[in-house]
């Protein structure tokens, strides 16, 4: 028998998430399974999930709804509860106790694994020897990194960081006024960021191993010009601390996967460093969806072959 399953957001007529999902489905062979994009509000998210029966196997939360979910369901997991954002929640079978009534809701977090995975592979692309202990494998205890924005996705950035062995990044922020839900979640997790003005990151970025940008479309412009002034005053023998000594040697995952390459993409790219785009991220947080939601392993590759050419590192 067939089983639903939806992505929640607004807007989300943009979400590539039902043709990830789809073509999950289809390789694994799930007949009757049905993936939709739905426009839910954080103030109905309460009625839609009242409506839930056991035909769901799951949802897919993107904003404004990853942190307005959290009082409405009948269990968290650790991650997602230290990380404080839950953007996957499984429907079991039973009575739930949850406001939202219906059957139980589970909350959790994939945007974790999506992140390291994306890392990973950016990771495995970046040339040895740029500095010592480099390469694929492991990961070394002096390694570096970056986030930009402080928004719902940044605390799942410090958790993956974290994975990554980077305990004490920078977080370069648009506002000092608005990082308090973020630093309560980086007490919870362990993890000892430096918060610094946003306007700083053109002067310092481009020196870390690790950088994940979750600021949306055209947000990083400015950074993107100041990495692009940096590597040029470093051509012309003036020291930078934004052009990385030689240059960035580190990895940039920039979550903005519509329009890409971004403007800060193309500028870090252009500099030397390795860019993964935001699509690899949705690619392997859906690819977990899919496994904790059909209890399969998921099929990587036919979702990878939705996305098209912009999968490719540059």
């Amino acid at each position: 028998m067939g089983r639903r399953a939806a992505v929640l957001g607004h807007p989300i007529a943009h979400s590539l998430s039902p043709a990830l999902h789809r073509a999950a489905y289809a390789a694994l062979g799930l007949e009757g399974w049905r993936y939709d994009a739905v426009d839910v509000t954080a103030d109905a998210l309460p009625a839609f999930l009242a409506g839930l029966d056991d035909a769901w196997a799951g949802l897919s939360l993107t904003m404004p709804l990853k942190q307005t979910v959290l009082p409405l369901l009948d269990h968290v997991e650790p991650l997602a509860d230290v990380v404080g954002a839950v953007n996957t929640v499984l429907v079991q079978a039973g009575a739930g106790t949850g406001v939202a009534g219906g059957p139980v809701l589970v909350g959790a977090n994939t945007d974790v694994y999506g992140i390291v995975t994306a890392l990973q592979e950016g990771l495995r692309d970046r040339p040895r020897g740029r500095r010592p202990g480099d390469g694929p494998a492991g990961a070394p205890a002096d390694r570096t990194a970056a986030v930009l924005g402080a928004g719902a996705t940044a605390a799942s950035c410090l958790a993956a960081l974290a994975q990554l062995g980077c305990t004490t990044p920078v977080v370069y922020v648009r506002s000092m006024g608005r990082i308090g839900s973020l630093m309560r979640a980086a007490h919870r997790m362990g993890v000892e960021p430096r918060y610094a003005p946003l306007a700083a990151a053109a002067d310092e970025f481009g020196a870390a191993d690790l950088v994940v940008s979750t600021l949306p479309a055209h947000a990083a412009d400015d950074v993107a010009a100041g990495l692009g002034a940096a590597v040029a005053s470093r051509a012309a023998g003036i020291a930078s601390r934004a052009a990385g000594g030689d240059g960035p040697h580190g990895v940039l995952l920039d979550v903005v996967y519509d329009p890409f390459p971004t403007a800060l993409s193309s500028a870090w790219a252009r500099a030397g460093g390795v860019v993964v785009g935001g699509d690899r991220m949705l690619l392997h947080q859906a690819a977990e969806q899919v496994r904790l939601m059909t209890g399969l392993v998921a099929p990587v590759e036919a979702m990878a072959g939705v996305l098209g050419a912009r999968s490719v590192h540059r």
